[in-house]
């Protein structure tokens, strides 16, 4: 069983960690970053939640099964004569 670090330990390897002081070309980024950095008041809650609420529904569902419920689902459309998308569309709507 993998122990914790104590306090003392933790503080003595985070005193460990080289600082590096940023250079000319770090400066100039974070100056670039804090000038295009946006002042905007943005999209209020409500009107992210109203959008999201409007948006249109593909009616597409990506879904990851295990391998085995994927061949007896298949294997069960076969049987009925169905395609798999019919097969798991009637078994959803039951």
């Amino acid at each position: 069983m993998k122990k914790g670090l104590t306090v003392e330990e933790f503080e003595k390897k985070l005193a460990a960690i080289p600082t590096v002081k940023p250079d000319e070309w770090d400066l100039r980024m974070l100056a670039e970053i804090d000038a295009e950095a946006d002042d905007s008041p943005g999209v209020p809650l409500e009107e992210v939640h109203r959008l999201r609420m409007a948006k249109e529904y593909s009616g597409k569902i990506s879904l990851r099964v295990p391998k085995s419920l994927h061949r007896e689902l298949t294997q069960a459309a076969k049987h009925e004569g169905i395609s798999l998308n019919q097969f798991i569309l009637y078994k959803l709507a039951k």
